[in-house]
């Protein structure tokens, strides 16, 4: 904290209030945020990707098309990577939009992020975070290797009925032909950066780079948690089924959530769970404490998103935190302080607020039973 600026750190703290009707009042303390200050937002492009992901198949509306039906993604340009139809007896391992979702909320899967990013289109996701409220957000890369040109393309998807095999819907491969301006301008960080196994003596160029600033992501996760809570133009289309699905798969740890791709030991449980936890894998989940979060890890950023429940003392609040640790300022190296500073420090956070939360006073106690029970995973 003494060295926030060096870290580049930014916190957003919410509280939450209930009133004697049990509805949510938010109180936000904000801590050096800044949204002109660019940091990589790496996964948390995660979280609308795949609230818009299932909006879009809620709008498609077309007969037998859902969030399980099996899907196969072609190629139709440079850079694209193919997901043929996979048929199994185990339904968690067909490529499915709502198996994508699962595997980006539950270890934040990068594959899967690319098949439902151009399942959207480069183009339609971004003008719907813009009617959404989110003018600035810019979610216009896939995790791949691809240049700017090739992340305008996206492929040919094709959906069937898994018993009969009959086309359910098609979907030509697409081409955003908008060139999008960069809120900050020219972006650079570090004074070197790695690339081809040699480093190269300037600054690494983020500029046209994905951007989502830390108040849109919070702002995001909030609509998916309290919808009644957002002006009805920044809510997304989603069923009460949609919702309790995200809520479910945002909440569980790869193991307790009974995916089946995740159920070995490299995916413990506290593989996605920063604040509080610090991805530590030794660590036991605390009982009563529930964490509906997305995180980020790339080029030295680590942040983390997360709204917290808390049973044993009937407590609720939001924490979004981001900080750049890259002591060598070298981008690409692979030599970041994740474990020794980062990770600490946000499960330091997270621990902070969470033990003055559980003493606070409260007007009215909260019926946390309102959002817990209605979660229905599968």
């Amino acid at each position: 904290m003494r060295r926030a600026a060096d870290y580049e750190l930014q916190i957003i703290y919410t509280q939450i209030n209930r009133d004697a009707q049990n509805q949510p009042h938010f109180v936000q303390h904000n801590y050096r945020l800044n949204a002109r200050q660019y940091f990589n937002p790496a996964s948390l492009v995660k979280l609308p990707t795949a609230a818009l992901a299932l909006e879009k198949l809620n709008q498609l509306q077309k007969t037998g098309l859902s969030r399980r039906t099996p899907m196969a993604t072609g190629v139709g340009h440079s850079c694209q990577t193919a997901a043929p139809y996979i048929v199994s007896p185990d339904s968690d391992r067909i490529n499915t939009v709502g198996n994508y979702i699962k595997r980006m909320l539950l270890v934040s899967d990068n594959q899967a992020y690319n098949r439902l990013y151009e399942f959207l289109g480069q183009g339609p996701l971004n003008q719907r975070l813009q009617q959404l409220g989110y003018p600035d957000a810019r979610n216009i890369r896939r995790f791949a290797p691809c240049d700017t040109g090739a992340n305008r393309y996206t492929n040919p998807i094709s959906f069937r009925d898994a018993l009969t095999e009959v086309s359910v819907y098609e979907q030509p491969a697409a081409v955003n032909k908008l060139a999008y301006s960069f809120p900050l301008g020219r972006i650079t960080k570090g004074r070197a950066f790695q690339s081809g196994g040699r480093i190269i003596q300037q600054p690494y160029d983020f500029t046209t780079a994905n951007y989502l600033p830390l108040q849109n992501v919070t702002d995001i996760l909030k609509s998916l948690l309290f919808p009644q809570a957002i002006p009805e133009a920044q809510r997304f289309q989603l069923t009460e089924h949609d919702y309790a699905f995200l809520r479910y798969y945002l909440r569980h740890t790869p193991h307790n959530s009974a995916y089946s791709c995740y159920l070995s030991s490299q995916y413990f449980d506290a593989y996605k769970k920063y604040l509080y936890y610090g991805r530590n894998a030794e660590v036991q989940a605390q009982p009563g404490l529930h964490i509906y979060n997305v995180v980020g890890m790339s080029h030295g950023y680590l942040s983390d998103v997360a709204y917290f429940i808390d049973e044993t003392h009937q407590a609720e609040f939001m924490l979004s935190a981001v900080l750049y640790v890259n002591k060598d300022g070298v981008i690409n190296d692979g030599k970041y302080e994740y474990t020794s500073v980062g990770l600490p420090f946000l499960a330091a956070l997270g621990q902070q607020i969470y033990q003055f939360e559980a003493t606070r006073p409260r007007a009215y106690h909260v019926n946390l039973q309102e959002l817990l029970p209605t979660e229905k995973g599968k």
